[in-house]
């Protein structure tokens, strides 16, 4: 098994706090909501929301995939850090095994936040993850990210 890591930095209009809540207290909501066409809906299986839980996230009609499985590895409210593992579902494809992600929001010197984002690919075997599969899945997050960013920010008493 190989291991192709990438990581990303975001900026952001909006603090950490606000930021954490809306990307991560409250995706399974707000995602379906701004983004139906990737995402229809966001179920728990196992677990409280919490290190531990399951969720199952069934894509919308507009995505290529039907689902995907997710655990939640670490969340630190107070430090703005989500852990999570895509586990399962057709998203993978052939040659991933798993996809570790971990987000950490920082403040920045405007009032804003930083988002800072690393993910791990575990590829199966020998397998190869192709550099324009992982720029497609940056853009896809990037697009998600921004949809989610204008909710906040055209609703902004939601998340105080």
């Amino acid at each position: 098994m190989g291991v192709f890591a990438c990581d990303t930095e975001t900026i952001s209009a909006v603090p950490p706090a606000k930021l954490f809540k809306a990307l991560v207290l409250d995706s399974d909501n707000i995602i379906p909501k701004v983004a139906p066409q990737a995402i229809k809906c966001v179920e728990i299986i196992e677990g409280n929301g919490g290190p531990g839980t399951v969720k199952k996230v069934t894509f919308g009609e507009g995505s290529q995939y039907k689902y995907m499985k997710q655990r939640v590895d670490e969340l630190d409210q107070e430090n703005c850090k989500y852990c999570y593992t895509v586990f399962e579902g057709d998203s993978l494809g052939d040659a991933v095994e798993k996809i570790c992600y971990e987000t950490k929001i920082v403040a920045s010197s405007d009032g804003g936040s930083i988002v800072k984002s690393s993910s791990k690919y575990h590829t199966k075997g020998d397998s190869q993850i192709k550099e324009e599969q992982v720029q497609a899945g940056k853009e896809k997050a990037l697009a998600l990210f921004k949809a989610i960013e204008s909710y906040i920010l055209a609703h902004p008493d939601v998340y105080n």
